[in-house]
């Protein structure tokens, strides 16, 4: 065999590759100028940056060997996005007035922060206000969902908010598989979204609604005015339980979905103990056992990954614990959050603590490891 061949090859697939980069740059300008013609600098932005792959690609399988070049394909590949964990401290629904409050600010600018650089396809939420079986967790499987006004002794007009919002039924089954595949028993259920849900998300990102006409433009649906999502919402419940490693065995099951774009979000109080605000009105100062919870809170959270679990679980036989959260159910989301993080690393994005409240916001993960949808 001539030694000129193995050159003809690689000459050859170079050209190929390149052929084949030209024409799905080509489909993807195509698709861009159909359905987005606004995006005039992202587009040209995608050009120059796949033009230079072309290039760079075509250069690096000319001179490297066919075992370098396909050790390197195969490190692209396992190198997959995915999408950050957010934990909210929700509060009460008073936060969706209180626009001068710090956590309503802090709310707004997590949101911003999603909807700008996360920019997720759906949103997988639990919330410390929906609690299913001890054994079984529900899954929102309603396309259309009400809201739910589960709080008492506020004005009336509380109870007439709307917050748009749609459901999927294809994220919901991606859910249910993925609680299956983990051997967690789940159901589907129709049910309305809670204000451990609406009532944050109204602070963060003021209005969710997906409608099937906005769905190609989604880029151009960001209006940075009202800072919608504009993707689908699915709520999950937790088990009625308090077992803490039941819950991130929870988060684990769900973990694969940010693969997918799909963002996580896990809603619940940091410090959460409503019977002694009586003591603490008009005094935002924060009780003992807020202080040091707080910080033991953040202290387990951001452990290295191997030791997380176990700070996690130990977080709940805290002498101060039951003062912190009488019921745990506002903590337990934290919980699945810290499951589902995986090997990524948790972090306080801010803290507040405020009588017998903690205002904490955690993130599992970093930004720049979130994939936006094009």
């Amino acid at each position: 065999m001539s030694s000129a061949a193995p050159a003809q090859r690689n000459t050859s697939e170079r050209y190929n590759i390149s052929t084949i980069s030209l024409i799905t740059v080509a489909v993807a300008v195509l698709i861009a100028v159909v359905f987005a013609p606004a995006n005039v600098f992202g587009l040209r932005r995608f050009a120059q940056s796949s033009w230079a792959a072309i290039g760079s690609r075509g250069r690096a399988l000319s001179s490297a060997s066919p075992a370098v070049a396909a050790s390197q394909s195969s490190a692209l590949e396992g190198d997959k996005m995915r999408t950050p964990i957010y934990f909210l401290s929700h509060g009460g629904p008073n936060i969706m007035y209180d626009y001068d409050h710090p956590a309503y600010k802090e709310l707004s600018r997590i949101g911003k922060e999603i909807t700008t650089k996360v920019k997720p396809r759906a949103v997988v939420v639990f919330s410390a206000h929906w609690q299913a079986g001890v054994d079984t967790v529900q899954v929102n499987t309603a396309e259309m969902t009400e809201l739910i006004y589960d709080f008492y002794g506020f004005p009336s007009h509380y109870y007439k908010e709307k917050y748009p919002n749609v459901g999927s039924r294809e994220i919901a089954n991606k859910v249910l598989d993925a609680f299956k595949q983990a051997g967690i028993k789940a159901e589907g259920v129709k049910r309305g979204l809670d204000h451990g849900v609406w009532a944050s998300f109204k602070c963060g990102m003021r209005e969710i609604l997906v409608d099937a006409r906005f769905e190609a433009n989604r880029r151009a649906a960001f209006d940075p005015e009202k800072n919608p999502l504009n993707v689908p919402i699915v709520q999950v419940s937790l088990f009625n339980t308090e077992d803490p490693m039941q819950h991130y065995r929870l988060g684990e099951a769900v973990s694969k979905l940010r693969e997918e774009n799909i963002l996580i979000i896990v809603s619940g109080m940091a410090v959460h103990n409503l019977r002694d605000m009586q003591f603490t009105f008009g005094n935002p100062r924060p009780l003992p056992y807020t202080a040091s919870f707080d910080e033991a809170l953040k202290d387990a959270a951001t452990k290295p990954p191997a030791e997380r679990p176990q700070a996690m679980v130990d977080l709940l036989k805290r002498g101060d614990a039951r003062q912190a959260h009488p019921s745990f159910d506002h903590l337990l989301p934290i919980h699945v959050g810290a499951g589902a993080a995986g090997d990524d690393r948790g972090k306080r994005l801010w803290t507040l603590k405020e009588g017998s409240l903690s205002w904490a916001q955690y993130r599992f993960g970093a930004v720049n490891n979130a994939s936006s949808a094009l």
